[in-house]
């Protein structure tokens, strides 16, 4: 990355993230939670993943803000520029994957809202408008989408509409009853962590294509930490109030039920909508940034428009329920890989050089090694994917521990990286201390 393009500075970055933050997805995933666990203890659960999972994505941005290189570039460090290709074509399935998801769900509050107000859906047409929108978003690049839509827009009328989504919550009537309802079991706040943590690290495959414009790695962690902490928390705990206050618990329903609280609801909503564009937009951004690993010649506005296409083709064929499985059996490699990264750049001295990213043209056989290593904990420990992989992974028997699979995976991959690093002596002088 140049240095004339280092220009987000911790505000900026912070902008960025918040908005990527605000998604009716986590308000969803945050319902995940209750009434399995009790809403306090919902509630502590959504706090420690938090400051856990963005401590973790707030590192990330800061390793690409210093290496100065896209995320799945940036895997060439650990890796080896061959061993990079693996996690970059599962990382471009994935961005493809939830691109195709994140319109899905854009065009289905829309058609609530167009159906609530003028007496018709038109999802198809929907889906065109937000997938059109997604690309010049993504034409536009991070910088223009922060300086243009963000700056200018979205800070003032995100939070507004953030704010009425939780007045109407806490407003629905049961909130004392929610308090003092006990938990039904069948999740351990142990395993509540871990699910708010893994839905926050979902990011950190991706992080990297933005933070490698900041001014500093310390710009990088502070306004990717906090800015994506604060709508992160919030809409997880929105999530658990509104499934115990509203008994609504999945994508489909929420845009309905808000849509149905009168004028302002529907101005609340149609805020949220037109926001959650920016997740369609990162997706299919990061999906020609990750192609371009492997494609270094083809132009990234060319990738754009591809990966785009691609997932506003898939979303007018496909539904909501129809592959989210698979992206969560993709989803479950990327927390180990950033251990194998940390790990590594840990050994490097906390510093990864041209040298590091672009001087290691094989495949670092022994830290892929560790990257899968964890993935197949992850999996043992919570199998997670189609019916049919599920079906297979328990047949290994796996333990019944309670404590989730996210970070006992990270555990894994970065301590067995960190292992292949120092016997392999590859720890530079910086890093010894010589």
């Amino acid at each position: 990355m140049p240095e004339r393009l280092r220009v987000l500075g911790g505000l900026d970055l912070g902008l960025l993230w918040g908005n990527l933050g605000v998604s009716l997805l986590v308000v969803v995933a945050g319902a995940i939670l209750v009434p399995a666990l009790s809403l306090p203890a919902a509630l502590v659960a959504i706090l420690v993943g938090c400051l856990v999972g963005n401590l973790m994505l707030a590192t990330a941005g800061a390793i690409g803000a210093q290496a100065r290189v896209p995320a799945m570039v940036l895997m060439r460090a650990p890796l080896g520029t061959r061993g990079s290709y693996l996690p970059t074509t599962i990382n471009i399935v994935q961005c493809l994957g939830w691109t195709v998801f994140e319109l899905l769900v854009i065009a289905t509050a829309a058609a609530a809202l167009s159906d609530e107000l003028l007496g018709f859906e038109a999802r198809w047409a929907w889906t065109l408008v937000f997938g059109a929108a997604a690309l010049a978003l993504g034409l536009l690049g991070p910088i223009g989408v922060v300086r243009t839509v963000i700056r200018r827009v979205a800070v003032w009328v995100v939070p507004l509409a953030v704010a009425y989504l939780g007045w109407w919550a806490l407003t629905g009537g049961g909130l004392d009853e929610a308090w003092n309802r006990p938990g039904e079991g069948g999740l351990s706040t142990w395993q509540g962590i871990d699910v708010v943590v893994g839905v926050t690290v979902s990011w950190i495959p991706l992080a990297a294509d933005y933070t490698r414009f900041a001014r500093s790695p310390r710009a990088a962690f502070w306004g990717t930490g906090v800015g994506y902490f604060v709508p992160d928390a919030l809409l997880l705990a929105l999530g658990a109030v509104v499934l115990l206050t509203r008994d609504i618990a999945d994508a489909a329903a929420l845009p309905a039920a808000v849509a149905a609280g009168g004028l302002v609801a529907l101005l609340a909503l149609l805020a949220l909508t037109v926001a959650e564009t920016d997740e369609a937009f990162a997706n299919a951004y990061s999906g020609a940034v990750s192609l371009q690993n492997l494609f270094p010649a083809v132009s990234q506005r060319l990738l754009v428009v591809a990966t785009t296409t691609i997932g506003t083709v898939g979303a007018l064929v496909l539904g909501l329920g129809s592959f989210q499985s698979f992206l969560f059996l993709l989803g479950s490699f990327f927390v180990p890989l950033f251990a194998v990264l940390l790990a590594d750049w840990l050994a490097s001295g906390r510093r990864y050089g041209p040298e590091d990213v672009f001087g290691r043209d094989g495949v670092r056989a022994g830290l892929v090694a560790a990257w899968i290593a964890g993935f197949a904990a992850y999996q043992w420990l919570s199998p997670t994917g189609p019916a049919r992989w599920v079906e297979q992974v328990q047949r290994l028997d796996p333990p019944a521990w309670g404590i989730g699979a996210t970070l006992p995976s990270f555990a894994v991959s970065f301590l067995l990286a960190l292992g292949v690093v120092v016997a392999s002596g590859r720890v530079p002088a910086r890093a010894a201390g010589t």
